[in-house]
Order: structure tokens, then C-alpha cells, then sequence
């Protein structure tokens, strides 16, 4: 933890918390680093207002009407809101507040962005733009993006993808998720085929003097692996090659793509959720307003009872 987190009572309140969250929530590391980051921006506001300890309702009030004066995008005001509420009510079950001064605050009711995505041409024409790249660097990015797209990857199980996953050439990934969850992955055809192409030419991303790496994507960058900002930055390249505007190709969006297409293909919504590993399925449901379009078509053209234009 930082000494920020740490120091005084409010800093021991932060360690127990997160402490709870990874021992009996079994939060990933990157989520306890998220809470952790919002819990200190919480307390550098609270500092003169009683620290997080003492804190009254009107101070946090204050501080979540702050989280929307400052411009901050609403994915991230939200989410400072939910730890400061998580963790007031972790205090309040420990007894060390008799209150919770999140309780009186209603959050701001504010629409869920839709995710943006991909046509499937545009997937066609990004794959394209890989392949095209030459010799080694071509096929290790169409081997990324033919894996995001066929299975859902979050970038970050992408990267953490051990060499032995695909050493075999497997038609399904186990794959550890948020939570250290697990969960299969299919694998289609084109993915397999770039997996295949991308491992001839695997040991030229080795970082120098080491003979083999653990990683599917080693790197000579200093954490031995591939970045997800370097997987962005190729992604967009790819996307200008391509035609497509930069700002609409991430990692994520490929998700996003899978998801939609799935759905637009007559795929079950369960199995999506499970395919994309979401614990709830409401998270999976926006899917439906982002094929919306394309479902009332089929309802038009293909039930029975619909009128023949």
C-alpha cells in the first residue's frame, strides 16, 4: 500500500478494507490498485473535513458534487463514488462508525454509455491491414486480433496468456478472468491458423540472451511481456492502414465486437455472459440495445406473424 493509504486511522481503515476485498471478495490486483487510487483521491479531499474517519454526510456530498465539477469522465466519477460507498459500509459492519455518511447521497442518475463497435467489415478490413505488415511484427498483431475477435479476450488475459495455453494448438483457452475466475475461451479456425504463423516467428520478440519466455507475447520491454498500450498503439496503426478512424479500435472494442456479432448471429445471451465471463447478466444485456437495429430486422423479416411488405 502507499504511505498515503497508510498513515493515521483512516489509512489503517483503507488497508483493512482492501485487505477484506482480496481476501474474501478475491479482487484482482489491478481492482485493489483502482480502490486504493480512489480511496486517496477520497481522503486528500476529506483531509480538511474530518479524513475519512470523521467525515460528515455533507462532506461527502461535497466531495461527490466535487467528482463532477472536476470534468472527469462519468465511468470514472461513478466508480470513486461506488469504493468511497463500499468502504463506508465495510466501516459501518466493522463498527468503527456508528453511520455511514455515503448512505444520504443519491448518485447521479446518468445513462450507460453503449460500447462502441466494430462492423464486421471493419474487422475484416483491420485483419486485412495486419496481415499485410510484413514478416514477424504482421503476424504477431494479426495473431492478437484474430484472438480478441474470436474469443472476447480482455486484454489484459490476452497478455497474461502463458505459451503452453497454445502450444498444442487447442480449440478452447482456459482462461483466468476478473476475480480468478476461470472460464473457456473458443478458439476458431482463422485464430488457430494465426496462432500457428505467429509461433515461427515468436523468438524474435525474445528479450536478447533469453532463450525462451513463459508468455505467449514476450517483449524486450522491462516487464519481459507485451504492454497493453503497445497492443493500442499497433491496433490504431492497423486502423489508419486500414481506413478506419483510430479512435474507435481498442482492445476492448474487438470485446465488444465479439459480443455484438454473437448476439446479431442468434447467439443466447447466457452464452455470451458466460463466454465473456460477466458474473452478472445485466453487464451483458447493453449488448442488446447495440444490435438493436439488426434484431428488430429479424423480428420484421422472420416471424411468422410479421406483415409481408
Amino acid at each position: 500500500m502507499s504511505a498515503a493509504a497508510s498513515s493515521g486511522k483512516s489509512g489503517g481503515w483503507i488497508d483493512a478494507f482492501l485487505e477484506m476485498m482480496a481476501v474474501e471478495r478475491a479482487a484482482a490486483r489491478n481492482t485493489l490498485t483502482a480502490y486504493e487510487k480512489d480511496l486517496i483521491d477520497a481522503r486528500l479531499f476529506l483531509a480538511s473535513r474530518g479524513d475519512l474517519d470523521g467525515a460528515s454526510a455533507e462532506a461527502v456530498e461535497a466531495y461527490f458534487a466535487d467528482l463532477g465539477a472536476r470534468g472527469l469522465s462519468p465511468a470514472t466519477a461513478a466508480r470513486r463514488r461506488s469504493a468511497l460507498r463500499q468502504f463506508y459500509r465495510f466501516v459501518l459492519g466493522e463498527g468503527w462508525r456508528d453511520d455511514d455518511p455515503s448512505r444520504r447521497v443519491e448518485a447521479p442518475k446518468a445513462g450507460r454509455p453503449l460500447p462502441k463497435v466494430l462492423s464486421r467489415d471493419a474487422v475484416l478490413r483491420l485483419i486485412a491491414a495486419a496481415t499485410a505488415k510484413d514478416g514477424a511484427q504482421g503476424l504477431r498483431l494479426t495473431c492478437m486480433i484474430e484472438l480478441l475477435y474470436a474469443s472476447g479476450l480482455r486484454i489484459s488475459e490476452l497478455l497474461n496468456l502463458p505459451l503452453a495455453a497454445l502450444a498444442r494448438d487447442p480449440a478452447f483457452l482456459m482462461v483466468k478472468g476478473k476475480g480468478g475466475k476461470e472460464r473457456l475461451a473458443p478458439l476458431n479456425d482463422a485464430a488457430r491458423a494465426a496462432v500457428k504463423a505467429y509461433l515461427e516467428a515468436r523468438p524474435q520478440f525474445l528479450p536478447k540472451g533469453v532463450k525462451d519466455s513463459p508468455w505467449l507475447f514476450p517483449s524486450r520491454g522491462k516487464g519481459g511481456k507485451l504492454t497493453g498500450r503497445r497492443v493500442s498503439q499497433l491496433l490504431e496503426d492497423a486502423a489508419i492502414a486500414a481506413g478506419i478512424d483510430r479512435e474507435t479500435v481498442s482492445p476492448h472494442v474487438l470485446r465488444h465486437a465479439f459480443a455484438t456479432h454473437l448476439l446479431e448471429g442468434g447467439a443466447d445471451l447466457r452464452v455470451i455472459q458466460t463466454l465473456l465471463g460477466h458474473a452478472d447478466i445485466a453487464t451483458t444485456q447493453i449488448y442488446t440495445h447495440v444490435a438493436g437495429d439488426h434484431l428488430a430486422q429479424v423480428v420484421r423479416t422472420k416471424h411468422p406473424l410479421a406483415k409481408k411488405g
